[in-house]
This record gives C-alpha cells, sequence and structure tokens, in this order.
C-alpha cells in the first residue's frame, strides 16, 4: 500500500495600485543596497522642497496614508494624485523600506523553509526509490475502468505470424500494455487472428500492484495459443507472476528474475508533522481506519493485521507460480525469499527454462505454434494509451517516457496544460 503552509502575515500596506512604487513596496525589498530604513534611503531635506513642488503640504502627504486616506487634513476628498505625493526618485523606496521592516521573517526563518525542503525531498527521494525497486504490492488507489481505457491497433497479417507484446514499465492500471486493460485487449486480438500462431511477451519490469499482476497472470494463462517470455534487464514480482503463466521462459545471464514477495508501506509522518508544528485530527467511524494514513503510528494489533494480509496476498502468488510452473507449493514457498536470481541461477532452481535471447524467443514461439522454417512474420501488438497512462508516463512513471525529452520542473501549470493540448491528451 502505497500511499500518497503557511504563509507569513506580516504584509506591508500598499503606496497604491497606480503607483509603480506601491508595487515595489509590496514586494519588501530595497531598490538600493546600504539602505536600512527610511532615514537612510531619504534625506529629510528633500520631503518639504519636493513637496511643495506638488503644492501640497508635508501634512496632507502624511495624512493620504493614514486613518483618513482620501481625504485632506480638512476632511476634503483628495484625487488620487494628491493620496500619494511623489516626490522623486527616493519617495517610493522610503516607504518601501518602511514598510518592509514590518515583514522582515524573524531570525532563523529562512533556515526552517530550507530544513523542510529538505525533509520534503528526502521523502520524495524515498518514495521514489521504492517505485523504482522489484515489488509486488499491495495498492491504495481503487479506480474505474473507464479513467484506464485502452485500445489496441488494428494490425494486419499476411501469413504465419508470431506476435509480440512488450511489456515495460509498472504493472498497474494505466490502460497500457502494462495493466490488465491493456494486455487483455492486445491478447484478445491475437486470439481473434488467425495468422498469429504464438506470441512472444517481451519483459522489462521491476513489478507493480498484487492486483494487476494477478488479473494479468490469469489472462496469460488463460490464452489459447502458446505465450513465450523474453526477459530484458528484470523480471521480477508481479512481472514474473505474470511470466509464470507462459509456456517458456527466456532469461539472459545478467537478468534479474524473480523477486517472489509482497509487500505493504504504512507511512508513518506524525514525528514530522509533530516537527513542524501541524497536528492533523482524524474523525473516523472505527479506531482502526486511520491507520494507513500515516498521521500516527500504528499500534501492535494493526501492525499484526496489516502482516497477515500481506502474508494472505503472498500466498495467492506462490500459488500462482507453483501452477504455472509445475512446481509444489513448498518449492516455490522456499524460493520466495523477495531476493531476486540471476540468469543461470534461475534456470537452475527452475524460476526460468533457458538462457536465450529474444531472437531465441521468437524461434521458440514459432516452434510451439506449429509454424515450420523461417518464414513468418514478426508482428508488434501496440495498445493506444489512455490518457492517464501518457500522463503517468509523462511524469516519468514508465521507462522510455516523454519525459527524456522534458524537463518538468520547468513547466508551469498553464505550459503543462498546453503540451497535454499539444498532444491531443486534452481538447
Amino acid at each position: 500500500m502505497i500511499p500518497g503552509t503557511p504563509e507569513p502575515n506580516g504584509s506591508a500596506a500598499p503606496l497604491g495600485p497606480s503607483s509603480p512604487q506601491g508595487q515595489a513596496s509590496q514586494s519588501g525589498q530595497p531598490q538600493a543596497a546600504g539602505c536600512t530604513n527610511a532615514q537612510q534611503a531619504q534625506p529629510q531635506a528633500a520631503q518639504p522642497a519636493q513637496s511643495q513642488a506638488q503644492g501640497q503640504p508635508q501634512q496632507a502627504a502624511s495624512s493620504s496614508f493614514g486613518s483618513t486616506q482620501g481625504y485632506s487634513s480638512q476632511g476634503a476628498p483628495q484625487p488620487p494624485y494628491v493620496q500619494q505625493p511623489y516626490a522623486g526618485g527616493y519617495a517610493a523606496p522610503q516607504y518601501a523600506y518602511a514598510s518592509a521592516q514590518a515583514a522582515q521573517p524573524k531570525k532563523g526563518g529562512k533556515g526552517g523553509w530550507i530544513a523542510l525542503g529538505i525533509i520534503l525531498f528526502a521523502i520524495v527521494f524515498v518514495f521514489t526509490i521504492g517505485a523504482l525497486s522489484c515489488s509486488h504490492t499491495v495498492s491504495s488507489l481503487t479506480s474505474g475502468a473507464d479513467a484506464f481505457s485502452s485500445m489496441s491497433e488494428e494490425v494486419v497479417t499476411s501469413g504465419d505470424s508470431v506476435g509480440v507484446i512488450d511489456m515495460m514499465g509498472t504493472i498497474q492500471y494505466d490502460g497500457s500494455s502494462c495493466s490488465p486493460e491493456g494486455l487483455r485487449e492486445l491478447l484478445k486480438e491475437a486470439e481473434e487472428n488467425p495468422d498469429i500462431k504464438a506470441v512472444v511477451l517481451r519483459v522489462d519490469s521491476g513489478g507493480g500492484t498484487a492486483t494487476a499482476g494477478e488479473e494479468m497472470a490469469a489472462y496469460v494463462r488463460d490464452f489459447s495459443k502458446p505465450i513465450v517470455v523474453s526477459s530484458a534487464s528484470m523480471n521480477c514480482s508481479a512481472a514474473y507472476e505474470i511470466s509464470s503463466q507462459a509456456d517458456y521462459i527466456y532469461v539472459n545471464e545478467t537478468t534479474a528474475i524473480g523477486a517472489i514477495g509482497t509487500i505493504m508501506q504504512v507511512q508513518d509522518i506524525s514525528g514530522l508533522l509533530d516537527m513542524l508544528g501541524i497536528n492533523i485530527e482524524n474523525i473516523a467511524s472505527a479506531d482502526s481506519k486511520d491507520s494507513s494514513y500515516g498521521t500516527r503510528p500504528l499500534t501492535d494489533e494493526e501492525r499484526q493485521y496489516y502482516q497477515d494480509l500481506v502474508d494472505e496476498i503472498n500466498e495467492t502468488f506462490i500459488q500462482n507460480v507453483a501452477d504455472g510452473r509445475g512446481m509444489s507449493v513448498e518449492e516455490v514457498r522456499e524460493l520466495a525469499t523477495g531476493m531476486q536470481f540471476a540468469g543461470k541461477t534461475s534456470v537452475e532452481n527452475g524460476i526460468a527454462d533457458e538462457i536465450g535471447t529474444y531472437d531465441d524467443a521468437l524461434g521458440k514461439a514459432a516452434e510451439l505454434g506449429g509454424i515450420t522454417g523461417d518464414g513468418y512474420e514478426v508482428v508488434n501488438l501496440t495498445s493506444t494509451s489512455s490518457d492517464l497512462s501518457y500522463l503517468m508516463d509523462l511524469l516519468g512513471a514508465d521507462s522510455g517516457s516523454a519525459a527524456e525529452n522534458i524537463d518538468l520542473s520547468q513547466l508551469s501549470a498553464e505550459d503543462l496544460v498546453n503540451l497535454l493540448k499539444e498532444e491531443g491528451v486534452l481538447s
């Protein structure tokens, strides 16, 4: 289960909407170095001289910034140019500095924000590392199928063919070929095409959510034509659960494969919230309803409950592997340490069948599909990703994503919307 700031209130009084100097005062940033107060910024002698040049006494100037703003000392209404007397290049900085002093942060405040930034960066870093590791996770995300819909692109064949499905990325509900919806559509297309005699599943994945892996394993198991797995650099956890249902599994000597196990993450950020002075009170219908929200530590009973839940889900994983590989549950359980195996070891312990390349997998698929000779066509079965799948790729959730050429940190919200419109995701 991978779950998912006060602003200083001291603001300077603006000089007025019609004055550029008034805008500068709101930022509280001096325009000349070395000026620490209004007296340093503006010589006293300059004020009466300039005020007289404008035809207004100093008394009227001060009243325009007091409680009687907009009125003279006699109570008569004044036009805007009288409300905000201009005394040359030094007048606006004078008020800017005077106002900015009231908005100065307390000593050490900047350091606090820096510390907070470092802490938040560390949290994001930990989540990122967890997302990239081999995983068979219990996900806290639930969704409707409509948001993750996927369509396969029509494939035209002209004879005996071997279909190829790329399963590269995180196993999740995103409408791609790494999702139950996407894989189902591609296998259905291969099933209904009489020219496609077998399928090669090209896998490069560290795993993903347990439920998505279970569904996809069922689709592979129920496919009537031969399926051969070609493992790239990684075939782990939920991805391996899916692969275990195939008829034959190839690995490279340096492939990381297996990682049979299930993990659930329950974050506890209550200590961080206390340090930041943030209090979150959960109103729940049951005592343990907020146990996975991360705002408090787990109780011993809750921790044991989640452990039992993970163990139960992992038993489904182990049973699927045992059924798919023709092994006993006890044999698989001995291998279910959560650790990966290299290619040679995986062949020795029964996790995989043979060391071989992608071309070897194509040849094996053709053989199992009853194709004789080398005269067969290789057909890439691809899906049209859903909007959510594209967005997740854009954010770097998948390998080989659009994020390789886009620095999202430099995009504003408007830029991102425009980018999605250009790609046809938004209208």
